[in-house]
């Protein structure tokens, strides 16, 4: 029985009880065994936004984004007015602000980021109330660079006549070193339009010589480094610009002589290929004015062609070569038609040498602030308005007092230019230029006709005059070749018969410093003027012929300088020639008198030189001198 209750289920009631469970007491200190992890609480919201009933939740999302945006700028703009009202803001604080942002703007080097053109104007106003802020120079400058390199874009055979013009508007003084950049640039991305850009250059160089110069120096720094590098296309495109560069004058040809002895020094297919290129475009201009130079050239081609140690393509190059200046470079004029604007004259030539050190001047490529600027902008205004003809008309109604102060600004700039060069660097080009081009002529009348042509300043005539005779006491003996020269030249134009007369004296009263043979050359040089009366024989006043006033080298000279008259003219002609009355006079020196010493030396020195026939005066005078002496010497005896 025992077991049986004891086997018994419990009544529900009992159950229940059990598996209820107790709560914890509520004076308990320790947290419970487990917690559930509750959200976080939504962050405070800086607006109150009312909530937006939608069925679609996503949908009231956005419709509530919306409205909470709204209200925040409404917000925000209700506390700018509460600052703006705090602190008095003023239109100086704004205008601060403008110019800061512009600056911060214009400091970067691609110019800055994207700005609506609307709010770059504004700040470009607020930055160019003072011109002379280096915001405002930056300005200026970006817009200069941009205007030059549109300029230069679009510049071709029809329009340049009218782009010139728009191209002087432009600060080119200041912005030499962007037009040099753009012209290269320009060049280098279109060959076929070299001609027009080389003519564009000229021009600019007329007025404003400086930017040429430039230009003709990076390019030729370009060459140089482009040859070292072996960059054939950059070699090719730069010997293009200087090749036509010489056509325009704006180059002398020294330069492109000496790029083709460079090229052909050690031939190799890339160097013969780049010679044969820049021949074609410069060699009608050497083949016109320097013809020597010339067929030198195209001998050191021929004996390439005939070593065979190149490929045969560059052989074929040489050859059409060869037959392009059989045909007289028909498809290669010196100037193609239409570009030829600049007068021969006008043009100024720049002689720059390919080994000389250049100032490439890469620091005119960038901005830099100007203390001068306003000055300076002021000046070129001047320098436009002569350039072109701007102006005349507010000259001419301007007052008495402006008129003043023009004149003495003129007067002050002559004095600047007037600065004198003691280094002589002006008169060595010179004295080089004279020499390459006698040297390079074929006969005497290319050589006047070219020397003529060398831009000689007043006063400098006399130069000339003495690097012919230089350049004829150089040879190793006489050459008719200079004589008729300077025949020519006594004949041209009476400057030139001063000349050489002038330097007749010069040349005798120094006549001790020179050797034998250069001594020689001088004195039949000479002897060629007087026998074809090219200089007047009033020359010979600067002698005097005796023991005392001669040297040994003054009486060498005399006997050369009478033996080439005597052989061109006779000695019967040069006897009847010392006859005349008005050479009697000037050659009183040659025919002492004074005392029978000198005249014996004379008649001595005549007499050598086989010239006897003219001391007959003297001679006789001689005779009366001792005919005098013996009858005086019985009253000498008397008055003893």
């Amino acid at each position: 029985m025992a077991t049986a209750t004891a086997m018994m289920p419990a009544s529900p009631t009992d159950s229940y009880q059990k598996r209820k469970r107790s709560r914890s007491p509520e004076d308990s200190e320790q947290p419970p065994l487990s917690r559930r992890r509750s959200l976080s609480p939504p962050p405070p919201r800086l607006v109150d936004v009312p909530k937006v009933v939608d069925v679609d939740p996503a949908r009231r999302a956005e419709r509530e984004r919306q409205l909470a945006a709204r209200i925040a700028e409404k917000e925000l703009e209700k506390l700018d007015k509460e600052k703006g009202k705090e602190k008095g803001q003023d239109g100086k604080n704004a205008e601060f602000d403008a110019k800061a942002e512009f600056a911060k703007l214009t400091s970067t080097r691609s110019g800055g980021v994207y700005m609506p053109p609307a709010r770059l104007r504004a700040m470009q106003e607020a930055a160019a109330k003072d011109k002379a802020s280096a915001e405002y120079q930056r300005l200026s400058w970006d817009a200069l660079r941009k205007s030059i390199t549109g300029i230069v874009n679009r510049v071709n055979v029809a329009n340049i006549k009218h782009v010139v013009p728009e191209l002087f508007q432009e600060n080119l003084i200041r912005g030499r070193g962007l037009f040099a950049r753009s012209v290269m640039k320009a060049q280098a991305a279109s060959l076929p339009f070299t001609p027009v850009f080389a003519a564009l250059v000229a021009i600019i160089n007329t007025k404003l010589p400086q930017v040429g110069e430039l230009l003709l120096t990076r390019l030729i720094s370009q060459f140089r480094r482009a040859f070292k590098r072996n960059d054939k296309i950059v070699c090719h495109s730069t010997t293009t610009f200087i090749a036509h560069l010489v056509n325009q004058g704006v180059a002398h040809e020294i330069i492109a002589l000496q790029i083709l002895v460079l090229l052909l020094e050690r031939p190799t297919d890339d160097s013969i290929e780049i010679a044969v290129g820049f021949m074609r475009e410069v060699g009608a201009f050497l083949a016109e004015n320097s013809p020597k130079a010339n067929a030198t050239v195209y001998e050191r081609f021929r004996a390439v062609l005939n070593e065979g140690t190149i490929s045969h393509r560059v052989q074929y190059m040489i050859e059409v070569l060869m037959q392009v200046r059989k045909d007289k470079y028909k498809d290669n004029p010196i100037i193609p038609e239409g570009l030829d604007l600049v007068e021969e004259d006008e043009q100024i030539t720049h002689q720059i040498q390919l080994e000389e050190e250049l100032q490439v001047q890469e620091g005119l490529n960038i901005f830099k602030f100007d203390p001068n600027y306003l000055e300076n902008e002021e000046r070129y205004k001047q320098i436009k308005a002569e350039i072109l003809g701007e102006g005349s008309s507010d000259e001419e109604s301007g007052s008495e007092e402006s008129s003043e102060e023009e004149e003495e600004d003129e007067e002050a700039v002559e004095e600047k230019e007037g600065i004198e060069d003691r280094t002589q660097t002006n008169l060595i080009n010179l004295r080089r230029v004279i020499y390459l081009t006698i040297m390079n002529a074929l006969n005497y009348e290319e050589a006047v006709h070219k020397l003529l042509k060398v831009q000689i300043k007043e006063g400098q005539e006399i130069e000339l005059c003495k690097m012919i005779i230089e350049c004829c006491s150089q040879e190793r003996s006489y050459s008719t070749f200079y004589g008729l020269i300077g025949e020519r030249f006594c004949r041209l134009n009476r400057i030139w018969f001063d000349c050489f007369e002038q330097a007749f004296r010069d040349y005798y009263e120094t006549i001790h410093r020179y050797e034998t043979n250069r001594l020689r050359n001088i004195a039949r040089f000479f002897g060629h003027l007087l026998a074809t009366d090219a200089v007047s024989w009033n020359v010979l006043d600067c002698i005097k012929l005796t023991e005392e006033d001669t040297t040994s080298s003054s009486r060498i000279f005399i006997k050369i300088l009478f033996n080439e008259v005597t052989e061109s003219m006779g000695l019967k002609t040069v006897a009847e020639r010392f006859k005349d009355p008005e050479v009697r006079a000037s050659c009183r020196g040659m025919f002492p008198m004074d005392n029978p010493k000198d005249t014996r030396f004379a008649i001595n020195y005549f007499t050598s030189i086989g010239l006897g026939v003219i001391t007959e005066e003297m001679r006789e005078h001689l005779k009366v001198c001792a005919r005098l002496c013996e009858s005086m010497k019985p009253l000498l005896t008397t008055l003893r």
